[in-house]
């Protein structure tokens, strides 16, 4: 199954304990609901942390408003994350026409 989730292709997020060279090495993110995407895994700690030999697949999407959201389930090819109106936010949601 994790097979088929799209990956995090590039985070522009360079606070994040998760994200070594551009590219999140969470096992999974979350994308958050609420009045933009956030990701809901960011964490600004001064040790680095994931996995180091695999790259990030979204395992969550709480944007049910986003084109991309299948059953709350990212359907994108890939994702971009980086600065928004957070710190860490989804740069692939798109609003559902």
């Amino acid at each position: 199954m994790t097979a088929t989730l799209p990956e995090v292709h590039q985070c522009e997020v360079a606070g994040c304990s998760y994200n070594h060279d551009t590219a999140c090495h969470a096992g999974a993110i979350t994308v958050e609901a609420g009045s933009d995407a956030a990701c809901g895994t960011f964490i600004a700690l001064d040790v680095h942390g994931g996995l180091s030999k695999s790259i990030a697949k979204v395992g969550a999407c709480h944007r049910a408003d986003c084109t991309h959201n299948h059953e709350l389930e990212c359907g994108a090819e890939s994702i971009r994350v980086g600065p928004g109106v957070d710190a860490a936010d989804c740069l692939t949601y798109a609003p559902a026409s």
